[in-house]
């Protein structure tokens, strides 16, 4: 495609990585190589982390355990209510528990395969290698997963493999997770090696002699706008995939501070990787404003199906056997309702635009739990799955134990996210990030129950090991408020708020955000074509345009303002839907997540293009009116062969 969007620059390569050893001896490789911090000089040395989910949490907690000063901050009044919290279904790892065949290389297999051939093998493989040590961790700090009747920890399949490698604890895996994360974390701060810092928000990072010093954040309480400063910067803010405004993240969960640091020059990689995912409650109507998650762990035992006929409106319990079609399990034999998220969830689209949906916009899918509650009963099903049975029933007013749930995709991760390198360092010195705001490990998708994963493997395991080979090199030069580059940022932060608060347009924020949410669901969603990706780079600048001209924010700044709170946020999802297009036009490939129009298979699968666009596409930011800058890190497989992915 012709350059006018964007310009190409000088390659990136991940130099971190021991490829001189084979892969599974890397790890340790590194770990060996990397310059370490004797305990006390430790003590000398301070760390900021933004955010307290799975991995920001396990981060703070670790570090502080380390002996290292640490500083957390997140926006919540606790960190018990990250997003993680939400969680449902499980956290893999290759135990072998059931003796079912799994092993660190078969998960390392999965999750490249899983993530279309777009991921690092380096990265890929220490996920695995790590995930073991994750399980006996959380299950000393308590965390209380189910087990079976003998005692020992159970397990059960996810999409996009033919193991049982999920850990869980029913369906609030998540909470529990974070729950073991968060009384880590506590006893560091009661100790006083973590400084608390809640209800306050980043809003800019602080480069010093290009290394990340520091952040400029908000209290958001009070209002009051101040600099912090440490020798490194770890983020840990999660995903972006409140740009669709419906999602099933928290109405909170924002990009700011990853994009506020990649326009101080951290590359963002794979922005158009999101995922979209197969089991939520479909839209009910205009007034809501986030959407609800029903568990993957679901399709273990629930059927997923449709009516054979369009316009078949009967009962569900009414409609025969014979006059149902279990597409899943029809169209992939192999993997059934356990195909991965992308695959289940281009395919409910599918039937769907077929015109077999169901429900009152014919926007839904059934998943059907009548045979597993004959076959093991309903006590059974209760104990997996009875409390996303009841969140079901509250939100619908329907009973899934005797009616099947109605389910639809919609967003909810973002495998796109800040470059970093092997050490989880970005294109900013002393800038680690984290967890599912970087970019690393899931390719083009993300296999289900591999967030957890990731976020405690970063948090408790990785980041701890390789922030030491950057430590090592201080100490750093002290800096204060009285530093250029600190009253830089920091009057550029109030300048901002000032300017939001002046416009007094007659739009809420809440509006644009809708706006941008909607057409970047049709135009950048679940099937994306070059017409779509274009008209929607003509419409993104005249939303910009007038949310900068029109936008009504009330209230004022030096006080509690949800209103400047959420404009802030909006104001970078605007800037990062356009480069979410521009990457997702620039790929004219279909893998995993990104699913081009142009570019399927005969009968209806992503169709790669490993020649031209086997490389992570790293976005280098430009001041407004110039084209963004890729750099292109090519992918190699040495491992892994690469083949059209098939679950067949």
């Amino acid at each position: 495609m012709a350059l006018e969007l964007f310009t190409v620059g000088e390659p990136i390569a991940d130099t971190k990585a021991p490829t001189d050893v084979p892969i599974g001896e890397r790890w340790s490789e590194r770990r060996f190589r990397a310059k370490l911090v004797n305990p006390a000089n430790r003590r000398k040395l301070t760390v900021i982390v933004v955010g307290t989910g799975l991995a920001g949490g396990a981060a703070a907690a670790t570090l502080g355990e380390a002996g290292y000063k640490v500083k957390s901050f997140w926006y919540q009044d606790s960190p018990r209510r990250a997003h993680s919290v939400a969680a449902q279904g499980g956290i893999n790892a290759a135990k072998n528990y059931r003796n079912d065949g799994d092993s660190v290389h078969r998960l390392f297999y999965d999750t490249v395969k899983g993530g279309d051939f777009r991921a690092r093998e380096s990265n890929v493989h220490r996920l695995a290698e790590v995930s073991a040590a994750i399980i006996d961790q959380c299950v000393a700090q308590g965390v209380p997963f189910a087990r079976e009747y003998g005692g020992l920890l159970d397990n059960r399949s996810f999409g996009g493999t033919q193991v049982s490698r999920t850990f869980y604890a029913r369906g609030q895996t998540g909470q529990q997770l974070l729950y073991g994360a968060y009384q880590a974390l506590e006893r560091q701060m009661s100790v006083g090696s973590v400084e608390q810092h809640a209800r306050t928000e980043m809003l800019d990072l602080i480069v010093v002699d290009g290394k990340a010093r520091g952040i400029v954040a908000r209290n958001l309480i009070t209002g009051e706008i101040s600099t912090h400063f440490a020798d490194a910067v770890v983020l840990a803010t999660g995903g972006y995939s409140n740009v669709f405004y419906l999602s099933t993240n928290a109405k909170g969960s924002n990009a700011t501070a990853i994009w506020r640091a990649h326009k101080r020059g951290a590359l963002f990689a794979n922005p158009c990787y999101t995922q979209i995912h197969p089991t939520c409650i479909p839209v009910h109507g205009e007034y809501q404003s986030k959407l609800t998650l029903m568990s993957e762990s679901l399709r273990n035992d629930g059927r997923v199906w449709v009516p054979k006929e369009r316009g078949d409106d009967r009962d569900p319990r009414q409609i025969p056997e014979g006059e149902r079609d279990y597409y899943l399990e029809r169209i992939y034999p192999s993997f059934g309702n356990l195909v991965p998220r992308d695959i289940a969830s281009r395919q409910a689209k599918n039937v769907c635009d077929e015109g077999r949906g169901v429900g009152p916009n014919g926007l839904g899918v059934y998943l059907d739990f009548a045979e597993a509650i004959e076959r093991l009963g309903r006590p059974a099903i209760e104990a997996k799955y009875g409390n996303l049975f009841d969140m079901y029933a509250q939100i619908t007013g329907e009973d899934p134990y005797q009616v099947p749930m109605r389910i639809y995709p919609a967003v909810h991760y973002t495998m796109g996210g800040l470059w970093v390198d092997y050490d989880l360092q970005s294109t900013i010195p002393g800038l680690f990030v984290i967890g599912e705001a970087n970019f690393s490990d899931h390719g083009a998708n993300r296999l289900g129950a591999s967030a957890l994963m990731q976020g405690l493997a970063d948090g408790y395991f990785v980041l701890p090991n390789t922030i030491n080979d950057y430590l090592a090199s201080g100490p750093f030069e002290k800096v204060d408020d009285s530093n250029p580059a600190a009253i830089e940022a920091l009057e550029g932060v109030r300048a901002q708020t000032e300017r939001l608060l002046s416009i007094n347009g007659n739009r809420t924020t809440a509006s644009f955000h809708r706006e941008l949410g909607r057409l970047m669901f049709d135009l950048c969603g679940m099937e994306r074509s070059e017409e779509s990706l274009r008209k929607a780079l003509d419409r993104i600048p005249e939303i910009r345009q007038e949310f900068w001209t029109n936008v009504r924010v009330p209230g004022e700044a030096g006080r509690f303002n949800q209103s400047l709170e959420h404009a802030g946020r909006v104001a970078d999802f605007i800037e990062l839907a356009e480069l979410m297009c521009v990457d997702a036009l620039h790929r004219n490939e279909s893998c995993g997540g990104h699913f081009r129009a142009e570019s399927q298979t005969p009968d209806g699968e992503a169709l790669r293009d490993d020649e031209n666009y086997a490389y992570v596409a790293a976005w280098e930011w430009t001041p407004e009116g110039a084209p963004p800058v890729l750099h292109k890190e090519d992918l190699e497989f040495e491992y892994v062969h690469l083949a059209q992915r098939s679950y067949k």
